[in-house]
């Protein structure tokens, strides 16, 4: 089957730049310098450069310290963008100054920018990741039969083409068997024009980057057939920056980092609160915010860990899979002295104890176990309430219910590989008397097939089950 995959947008942008023509602008007439951030409101794992660092302001504050300091003034503009493809187009026409994306778009960007010494980009900082890849999923429709990504073998399959969701159904359908060329037929296709195109039943499947999976699972119109955790990688957001723009002006990345450590810190402190304010940055339902920004969720830290730059570096054959891009040097795009030198101004900690800490840096407080532990949000409440593991989790579900207290959303860790996720959309097991929750059919058949005594139920039989 011949596999559809219309150009990359960022393709495009070569043509706006011709060698030796700059389009950079940085300056207003006044001598006020401009910086233009590109961002993605509506991908959850960016939010500490994008859409909850500008909901704080931390920028411009950090911004107007060195306006203070020195006389010169700085204007912020913000640019929103639904994929990391056209903030790389922008950044190679130098029009975008710093910008956050996906580790598959993270690569095109620097692939492309090479070429254009006014456009060349450095990696800078990671703003969120999950150690085993659990960032990306695939999902199919509510009433699908698929419980496996082999069912998609033939099929339409919806997916933006370079992004870090299109990236994770490459590697699925490889390690499956099937050849992702010509074994499905992909559709490229923006997240939102996607989702359409599942709910019509125009593909099978469609595979994206957060909050996308969550987001059309929380509102029932899809299921989830395959967890990014399955293949143990790691998947990253990271912030890149334009060379030549750094160069002029060193102060305004510093000022960037250093706001987005402030913003780091801030979700690690206020998991809820955050989820809240990207919730009205970006018009998502504040629990599917909750599932990505809370405790047990991403792992929000900007250090550039070496597992990371591992797995980025075993990314780089992606490349040559969907175009012509030229090789990345990744030892050269990544720059963590930047982020070092912001590190020991903030004071908010030490770069090189936190490089070598792999934990994930919010967990559900009051709990001694995070692979286990999950939390409930109620209805009106202005805090989540933890619990130990899911067991306990569906008995506090059960007394809430009996008391006619209404559970605005309730999260669970996946029993097999970690993930989080909704309480009630995830694939309930009943052994004896524990009640184990997996992300997908596939898991809980792997569950199974280890151990015989377990018996699938939905949601509702284990709360109403579950023994108080």
């Amino acid at each position: 089957m011949k596999r559809i995959i219309a150009p990359l947008v960022l393709a495009t942008a070569l043509s706006l730049t011709a060698a030796g023509c700059s389009l950079e602008q940085t300056d207003t007439a006044d001598g006020t310098v401009k910086v233009v951030i590109g961002y993605q409101s509506k991908t959850i794992n960016t939010v500490t450069a994008g859409t909850l660092l500008k909901a704080k302001g931390y920028l411009e504050q950090r911004l107007q310290k060195v306006t203070d300091k020195t006389g010169t003034k700085y204007s912020v503009e913000w640019q929103d963008y639904d994929t990391g493809a056209p903030i790389t187009a922008q950044m190679v026409a130098q029009k975008i100054d710093i910008g956050s994306m996906g580790d598959y778009p993270l690569l095109i960007n620097g692939s492309r920018t090479q070429s254009v010494e006014a456009a060349q980009t450095q990696l800078v900082s990671i703003t969120g990741y999950n150690p085993k890849g659990a960032l990306n999923m695939v999902v199919v429709p509510p009433d699908s039969t698929a419980t496996s990504i082999d069912d998609l073998k033939g099929q339409k399959v919806s997916a933006s083409v370079g992004s870090a969701g299109h990236g994770t159904l490459v590697q699925a359908l490889s390690r499956a068997g099937i050849d992702p060329k010509t074994g499905v037929e992909v559709l490229n296709q923006q997240p939102q024009v996607g989702a359409s195109a599942l709910e019509s039943g125009q593909v099978k499947a469609l595979s994206q980057f957060v909050a996308w999976p969550g987001l059309l699972v929380f509102e029932n119109k899809a299921k989830l057939l395959y967890d990014g955790a399955e293949l143990n990688v790691p998947t990253f957001h990271g912030v890149v920056a334009r060379k030549s723009y750094s160069s002029a002006h060193p102060e305004v990345l510093d000022a960037f980092l250093q706001a987005q450590l402030d913003a780091t810190t801030f979700i690690q402190q206020q998991p809820l609160e955050a989820a809240k304010l990207v919730a009205d940055g970006s018009g998502l339902p504040a629990e599917v915010v909750y599932l990505y920004n809370g405790p047990g969720g991403t792992s929000f830290d900007t250090t550039l860990k070496p597992s990371l730059i591992t797995a980025f570096k075993g990314d780089v054959a992606y490349l040559k899979s969907i175009g012509d891009f030229a090789d990345l040097d990744i030892d050269k795009f990544v720059n963590d002295e930047p982020l070092r030198k912001a590190y020991s101004e903030v004071g908010q900690g030490n770069y090189d104890t936190d490089l070598a800490n792999t934990a994930n840096p919010t967990a559900v407080p009051g709990t001694t176990n995070p692979a286990l532990a999950g939390d409930i949000w109620f209805d009106g409440a202005d805090k989540t309430v933890p619990e130990a593991d899911p067991t306990s989790l569906l008995r506090a579900v059960k007394a809430a219910q009996a008391d006619g207290k209404k559970v605005k959303a309730a999260y669970v860790p996946d029993a097999e590989l970690g993930t989080r996720w909704f309480a009630d959309k995830a694939i309930w097991v009943r052994d004896g008397d524990t009640f184990l929750p997996f992300t997908t059919t596939a898991a809980a058949q792997r569950y199974h097939q280890a151990h015989p005594t377990g018996t699938t139920v939905s949601y509702e039989q284990a709360v109403s089950e579950v023994r108080q």
